[in-house]
């Protein structure tokens, strides 16, 4: 079974063309991205020894926005400078740079988040930079999520996204056993070997988020359109794609709940660093 279409494998950092596409209509982003699980949210705030947090691939602040609601400060640090302008129109301070060339300018953090964003990321560079800029303690927490599609809209979206662009590193062949919603793992394990390799952090934690959203046909078409194969398309290539989806989510009825999962893992900053 396929669903949205996963990052391309297996080296997605360095597809950095499809990781600034996101930004060609930030409102729609962030009007059908939803947030993080309330208790995923908690659960990093209580980990981090502090409420100064730096917000990697901020995007449009969706999860930069939770954090400020439960009281951490948070700065974002974003590629794309139609999202960074988007997530500034919420409150959000955000400085465009890639992560790996972003400069901190002697700040330190009590944690480095970063939502559906960290594969986008250098895993041993990217890490080894958290480590220097996290304080004692600190946190290192990457997360995100991942949603499962009906199998007919899955292979209508796989067999119309072949016909389109047959030359894309997107993969939408599936993953192994079938289910991206196990397979997202493998994005956070890699980014674990990326934490160890780097050294100055603990041993990651691992954990799952489990929860389900519903959505009507144009909602749902208007989420399909915010991943990062179909927002690199020219619109010609885009519309047969969502022509196909739509026929399959049609068939469907009014509405259709997709069962998601949010990965992540922390990783605690130790005194020795890198």
């Amino acid at each position: 079974m396929v669903t949205i279409p996963p990052p391309p494998r297996p080296e997605p950092h360095l597809h950095r063309r499809m990781a600034e596409s996101f930004g060609i209509d930030p409102e729609r982003y962030d009007r059908n991205r939803p947030p993080y699980p309330d208790a995923m949210i908690e659960r990093i705030v209580a980990a981090s020894p502090g409420t100064d947090f730096l917000d990697v691939g901020c995007g449009t602040g969706i999860e930069a926005r939770q954090f400020l609601a439960a009281g951490c400060a948070v700065l974002g640090v974003e590629t794309d400078p139609r999202m960074a302008d988007f997530a500034r129109t919420t409150g959000l301070e955000v400085e465009v740079a890639t992560f790996e060339a972003w400069e901190p300018a002697g700040r330190t953090f009590d944690a480095v988040v970063s939502g559906t964003a960290w594969h986008w990321v250098d895993p041993v560079a990217g890490a080894a930079k958290a480590a220097r800029i996290l304080r004692p303690g600190g946190v290192l927490a990457p997360f995100g999520h991942v949603y499962q599609l009906p199998p007919t809209v899955a292979e209508a979206l796989a067999a119309a996204y072949r016909r389109v662009a047959p030359d894309s590193p997107i993969n939408l062949s599936g993953w192994p056993g079938g289910s991206m919603l196990d397979g997202y793992q493998a994005l956070y394990a890699r980014a674990a070997d990326g934490i160890r390799q780097a050294g100055g952090f603990g041993e990651p934690e691992l954990w799952r988020y489990d929860w389900e959203h519903s959505y009507t046909r144009d909602e749902l078409l208007d989420l399909v359109q915010t991943s990062g194969g179909l927002s690199s398309l020219p619109p010609d290539q885009v519309a047969e794609v969502l022509a196909a989806v739509g026929t399959a989510a049609a068939e469907l009825g009014g509405s259709v709940t997709l069962p998601y999962a949010t990965w992540g893992l922390t990783a605690t900053r130790t005194d020795i660093q890198p």
